[in-house]
């Protein structure tokens, strides 16, 4: 089993900054792709960013304003959040797909959610 910590979510007013993390522990072969989702009060979960190796996605909502990035010495991912907005609020998750030892097909693993709060 994976198990996923995430810190870094909390209250900030707009234009502050947040920077999540997302520390990934247990019996992995390799990690391949690291990103995070979120979740607004009546929405569907949508994907913020994600990386993969040296590749990195990020949704056009946040681009300019969000950086996904990863440790790998640390199985860590990241989202640096800036100039942040009201409709940035939501519960952020982090997302793992992992290669266990033997498998031949990744797995998925998500963290228990951190909320992000934007308001003045």
């Amino acid at each position: 089993q994976v198990q996923l910590v995430e810190s870094g979510g909390g209250l900030v007013q707009p234009g502050g900054s947040l920077r999540l993390s997302c520390a990934a522990s247990g019996i992995i072969s390799s990690i391949n792709a690291m990103g995070w989702y979120r979740q607004a009060p009546g929405k569907e979960r949508e994907l913020v960013a994600r990386i993969r190796s040296s590749s990195t996605y990020l949704a056009d909502s946040v681009k300019g304003r969000f950086t996904i990035s990863r440790d790998d010495a640390k199985d860590t991912v990241y989202l640096q959040m800036n100039s942040l907005k009201p409709e940035d609020t939501a519960v952020y998750y982090c997302n793992v797909f992992v290669l266990h030892i033997g498998a031949t097909s990744l797995v998925s693993y998500w963290g228990q959610g951190t909320q992000v709060t934007v308001s003045s």
